[in-house]
């Protein structure tokens, strides 16, 4: 079975030439990660790893949200017997996904939230459009974003990103732009035509060179990233069980305010 005719459950993927298309597909949940999800994106990135016809990934999301970040209503998902169990958790989808070593787009159509800024962050290309904007809301539900961290310091300014997260207020596109985010925003009608120029110029590149380099880049930049990685899942687990933090995700399931003790 080839991945093109693989049924997916949270994701349509389509390896077309050199790109393998990729997009979130829980449009109604806001594309929420949960198990389900988590399992199809490293089945898909190891493809991606192991087949060298793949020279880009385009990451994109269905709907009007990009990603919501972690599913906190559904931590539980459907198994899809035509993907076998990755035995991995959305830690290894952020490594998986950095240490791919080939160009990954993100195409940004809608807001991103919480942990959906790591798949942002550790893409080598982020686009959107100009009217999307992203956000760290964690605070607000008792939250510190340590996994976040591990993503945004990489890319933002630390004092920029530090506000972004201790106020958990949205920044737009524009904004993002500025400080490191994203690469480029366009108005919609622009959008797919100047994203997918870039995606085939980088699908046009020498694949080894490419690889090669990027495989440098990151061991030269970023040495201590998986340390940094496996420190931060600890210190989400701990914080995870916190009084302010069962009270705040209760708060926000049912939207109402935090009462903070």
């Amino acid at each position: 079975m080839t991945i093109n005719e693989t049924k997916f459950k949270t994701l349509l993927v389509e390896h077309q030439d050199h790109i393998l298309h990729i997009s979130l597909n829980r449009p109604e949940k806001k594309n929420a990660i949960n198990p389900a999800m988590t399992n199809e994106l490293l089945f898909v990135l190891d493809y991606a790893d192991k087949t060298d016809s793949v020279r880009v990934l385009d990451l994109s999301a269905q709907g009007d949200v990009f990603c919501a970040g972690g599913d906190l209503r559904n931590m539980s998902g459907e198994e899809n017997d035509d993907i076998p169990n990755m035995d991995g958790n959305l830690v290894d989808v952020i490594k998986n996904l950095r240490n791919l070593n080939k160009p990954v787009v993100c195409r940004i159509e809608g807001n991103v939230y919480a942990g959906a800024l790591l798949l942002v962050c550790n893409a080598t290309h982020a686009y959107a459009l100009n009217d999307v904007t992203f956000t760290a809301p964690e605070i607000k539900r008792g939250i510190w974003p340590f996994m976040v961290m591990a993503g945004l310091f990489r890319v933002m300014p630390k004092r920029v990103g530090l506000d972004f997260i201790m106020r958990g207020n949205a920044i737009d596109a524009n904004q993002a732009l500025t400080h490191g985010l994203i690469n480029q925003h366009f108005v919609k009608e622009d959008f797919q035509i100047e994203v997918e120029k870039i995606i085939s110029e980088l699908a046009s590149m020498p694949p080894n060179a490419m690889k090669k380099g990027l495989s440098a880049f990151h061991k030269q930049e970023f040495d201590d990233f998986e340390d940094a990685m496996n420190f931060l899942e600890s210190e989400i687990n701990d914080s995870l069980k916190s009084d302010e933090a069962i009270e705040g995700i209760t708060a926000f399931l049912e939207k109402r305010k935090p009462n903070w003790k």
